[in-house]
């Protein structure tokens, strides 16, 4: 049984002058499934955190309360599952099965159940390896199910999910939210963060919206809160129910290739690809998890060499990877699936800064390129904050920011509309729409239908992946 009781809970990260979440009263009840909606930054990751006993005492303020069955977080965390919004943070082990085993281990369940539960809970999710793939070779999306079947395997009282589908193609979202549904019985308490409000609802029996700051903004029924806040909710950037997004296709034809492959391939990642972005167009690059549209994003901004094909940028003799860093900066702008991953300092305003500073820019001209991308993305207030403790939609805009920094002709986006609220999704599909008319070209490897039909001049899916032949074995 796990009950959840916050009193006037609040938490503010070091360094912060704003608090993620304060002034907090909320009571969850056993076997209730809650929806946590709220804009970018309304504290919902945090939330999740706090509740699971996540929070380091020493990285910032905390007041009220938070209770689990009675119990302080930290010393419930035997009841509680949760899945972060990276999932690459919770992956511990060098093999998949390991890694589900894990947590199995560390509770003490017999070894004569062990397996069968890992295997059992790989298939509900529709992990498509074998026990012993290597954790390092999964795409996002795989990572995110394996983590998710790690949180599975211990069927706790207390769900927590962030974003469990931000990562996964259509289908694959599909198979989670089925698994999550099997998993979450009359005796488990759920609380779900999802931007995909409309899929998510079957899921759920209540919502709760925060209010960016403090407190509970609306309470209840899926139906009754819509039907009372749904307008009022949407122009605040949440995801309502119905949403539709007005195409912004491009009025006239690209210019020439920015950047062209010819069968490009990187062993056991990715298949001969032949592929070209033109100035002036929004390539749009689909397909299911597993099929190395993330290695194609590091092959096309020069982070990583092909085993066989070409790549070729900009009318350079030089394939992008040989570029000097100085050039393949001010050529081309890259955002990781996984933002964190390309932080480097820790304020907001020097990451932004770092890119057109090594540029030789001078202090003027970076003041100026740095004050404008806080204020267009919506970053201001967090200038001075630590890039790791940004929610993870304010981590993804960082990202995006870092790469329009330098003011590069071409843009290559993994997942840019991750965590994104309504508005945020909005004002990036409109700069980087903005983008393309100046003549930029920009290349996005997405799960977003709503980007694709909205932003895409082209579409290009890469195949399936190639699953594992084998039948999965109890043992790896």
């Amino acid at each position: 049984m796990s009950d959840v009781r916050l009193r006037g809970f609040g938490w503010r990260h070091s360094g912060r002058r704003a608090w993620a979440v304060r002034g907090l009263d909320l009571e969850i009840r056993h076997g209730e499934r809650v929806l946590l909606l709220g804009p970018s930054g309304a504290g919902k990751s945090t939330l999740l955190a706090a509740i699971a006993g996540l929070l380091p005492e020493d990285s910032g303020e905390s007041e009220g309360t938070i209770a689990i069955d009675g119990l302080d977080p930290r010393k419930a965390r035997d009841r509680v599952g949760i899945l972060f919004q990276d999932p690459q943070t919770q992956l511990v082990m060098a093999r998949s099965g390991d890694d589900v085993a894990f947590g199995l281990e560390n509770r003490g369940v017999p070894a004569s159940e062990i397996w069968p539960r890992v295997s059992d809970v790989l298939d509900r999710v529709g992990f498509p390896y074998q026990m012993n793939r290597p954790t390092s070779a999964l795409s996002g999306g795989e990572a995110q199910r394996l983590a998710l079947a790690g949180v599975l395997a211990l069927r706790p009282g207390l769900l927590l999910l962030d974003e469990p589908t931000a990562n996964l193609d259509p289908p694959g979202a599909e198979l989670i939210r089925e698994a999550v549904a099997r998993a979450t019985g009359p005796d488990t308490t759920l609380i779900i963060v999802e931007h995909r409000v409309a899929e998510a609802l079957p899921l759920v029996d209540r919502v709760v919206v925060l209010e960016p700051g403090g407190g509970v903004r609306a309470d209840g029924s899926p139906d009754v809160i819509f039907a009372a806040y749904g307008d009022k909710l949407a122009d605040e950037g949440v995801w309502v129910p119905g949403f539709h997004a007005s195409p912004l296709k491009a009025t006239s034809q690209p210019t020439a290739d920015l950047v062209r492959t010819e069968r490009a391939a990187v062993s056991g990642r990715l298949d001969p690809v032949t592929i070209s972005v033109g100035g002036g167009e929004v390539l749009a690059v689909t397909g299911p998890n597993g099929t190395g549209k993330s290695t194609l994003a590091l092959l096309l901004g020069g982070l990583l060499a092909p085993t066989s094909g070409r790549v070729e940028a900009f009318g350079d003799r030089r394939p992008p990877h040989r570029w000097r860093a100085a050039t393949l900066t001010g050529r081309i702008g890259s955002v990781f699936q996984n933002p964190e991953h390309q932080f480097v300092t820790s304020r907001v305003a020097d990451e932004l800064a770092l890119g057109p500073r090594r540029l030789g820019r001078s202090p003027a001209e970076v003041t100026r390129v740095v004050d404008e991308l806080l204020e267009r993305l919506r970053l201001t207030r967090l200038a001075g904050a630590n890039p790791y403790t940004l929610s993870g939609g304010e981590a993804r805009r960082l990202s995006v920011a870092t790469a329009l920094a330098t003011a590069p002709r071409l843009l290559v986006l993994d997942e840019p509309t991750f965590g994104q609220d309504r508005r945020t999704w909005r004002e990036l599909v409109d700069l980087l729409a903005a983008l393309r008319s100046e003549g930029h070209g920009v290349l996005a490897v997405t799960h977003d239908d709503a980007f694709v039909r909205t932003l895409a001049d082209r579409t290009v899916p890469l195949g399936a992946p190639r699953p594992d032949p084998l039948p999965r074995r109890l043992r790896p």
